[in-house]
C-alpha cells in the first residue's frame, strides 16, 4: 500500500471516530431531559398592551438670573469684598476701583460749572442795568450747559469705579482680586440666582412641533437622585444647522443640593403604541442576552427575546415590552424557571 493510500484511510477513521464521539454526547443530553421530573411552575399569556413611548434627552441645569459683572472703565482694583460661593443681596457693593483721577476730573468739572454759573449770573445783571447784550447772556447760558454736561459725564465716571450687585444671588466665578487691572469687557465675577432654576435642552427639529410655551415636561437629574417638573418657559425660534435642533428653556422649582450646571435627563412623552408584554418574573438575564421559556405542549422551550421599555399597569404590577422572540397568546412560564431546562416537562399550577 503506497502513502497516498494510507493518508485518505487515516483521514477517513478520524472522521468516523469524531463522528461517533458527537454521537455519544448526544445521547445523554437526551436522556438527560427524560430523566429529569416534571417541574411545577405557573405560567401567563403573552399580551398586546398600549405602551406609552417617550424618549430621553440631556440638558443642563442653569439659573434663570445670571450675569458677568465687568468693569465699564480701567482702573486698578481696591478691594472685592466678596468671595467665591458668597450669599449677596441686591445693591451690595461687589468690587471697589481706584478713583483718584476721575475723582480730580469731577473737581475741575464742578470749578467750571461754578465759574460759568457765576458769569450768568453777574452778565444777567448787567443785562438789568442795560450794560450787557442779550447775546452775550445767551452765549453764556450755553457755556453753563456744556459745564453741567462735562460735570455729569465725569460724575458717572465716578460711579463706575463701584459695581453693586445687580439681583441677589450667589457668586460663581471670581476670576480677579484685589490689585488687578480692571478692564472693560474683561470679566471680575459671575453672579447666579440661586431660587430661580431652569433646564436647558435642545430638541430634534422633528419633533419641536409637538412642543409649545406652558407644556409640562418631566426631568430627572442623576447626580442627586431626584425628579423635576417643569413648564416650557422658552422656546427658541430657529434651529442649529449643524446639530438639527432647538433650543428650548425649561423653568423648574428649586430643590435642595440643586445646583447651576447640574446634568439633567428630560423626558419626552411621545404617541402611544401598541405592544406586545410578558410579566416581569418571565424575563430571565443570560449574560448581555435575555431568554424566557415557553410553555408548549407540556414542555419548556427556551426563547431569546429582546425587551423594551418597563410598562406598570394600573394594579401596580410592572410588565416588559417585547420586541421581538414572542408572539401574542404565546404561554409563558413566569415562577419555576430560575433552573428550568429546555424540553423538561411541565406541571402548571
Amino acid at each position: 500500500m503506497t502513502l497516498t493510500n494510507i493518508v485518505p484511510l487515516s483521514l477517513f477513521c478520524l472522521t468516523l471516530a469524531f463522528m461517533s464521539g458527537c454521537n455519544n454526547s448526544d445521547a445523554p443530553h437526551t436522556n438527560k431531559h427524560k430523566t429529569l421530573p416534571a417541574a411545577t411552575v405557573s405560567v401567563a399569556s403573552v399580551s398586546r398592551e398600549v405602551a406609552s413611548n417617550q424618549i430621553e434627552l440631556v440638558g443642563t441645569v442653569e439659573a434663570v438670573e445670571q450675569a458677568e459683572i465687568s468693569s465699564q472703565i480701567t482702573g486698578n482694583i481696591l478691594s472685592i469684598p466678596v468671595s467665591l460661593g458668597s450669599r449677596i443681596k441686591k445693591g451690595q457693593l461687589l468690587v471697589k476701583l481706584h478713583a483718584g483721577e476721575i475723582s480730580a476730573q469731577v473737581q475741575q468739572a464742578s470749578a467750571q460749572l461754578e465759574q460759568a454759573k457765576r458769569n450768568l449770573a453777574r452778565e444777567e445783571k448787567l443785562l438789568k442795568q442795560n450794560a450787557a447784550t442779550p447775546k452775550t447772556v445767551k452765549s453764556l447760558k450755553d457755556t453753563v450747559r456744556i459745564a453741567q454736561a462735562a460735570f455729569l459725564e465725569v460724575q458717572t465716571m465716578l460711579n463706575y469705579t463701584t459695581i453693586s450687585a445687580p439681583f441677589a444671588g450667589i457668586i460663581t466665578q471670581k476670576p480677579a482680586n484685589a490689585g488687578d487691572l480692571a478692564t472693560p469687557g474683561k470679566p471680575l465675577l459671575r453672579i447666579e440666582g440661586e431660587n430661580n432654576l431652569q433646564i436647558l435642552t435642545d430638541i430634534p427639529e422633528a419633533m419641536i412641533l409637538k412642543i409649545k410655551k406652558g407644556d409640562l415636561l418631566h426631568a430627572k437629574v442623576p447626580a442627586i437622585g431626584i425628579e423635576v417638573s417643569g413648564i416650557v418657559t422658552e422656546i427658541s425660534p430657529t434651529a442649529d444647522p449643524s446639530s438639527r435642533t432647538t433650543a428650548i428653556k425649561i423653568k423648574i422649582d428649586s430643590k435642595a443640593n440643586l445646583r447651576s450646571g447640574q446634568f439633567a435627563r428630560i423626558t419626552l412623552p411621545l404617541e402611544a403604541t401598541e405592544t406586545f408584554a410578558v410579566p416581569e418574573q418571565a424575563i430571565l438575564p443570560y449574560g448581555q442576552l435575555e431568554r424566557v421559556f415557553v410553555a408548549k405542549d407540556n414542555r419548556a422551550q427556551l426563547r431569546l427575546v429582546r425587551t423594551g421599555v418597563i410598562l406598570t399597569g394600573a394594579d401596580g404590577k410592572r410588565r416588559i415590552e417585547i420586541l421581538s422572540g414572542l408572539n401574542e397568546g404565546e404561554t409563558v412560564v413566569i415562577s419555576g424557571n430560575s433552573n428550568l431546562q429546555s424540553g423538561q416537562l411541565l406541571k402548571i399550577e
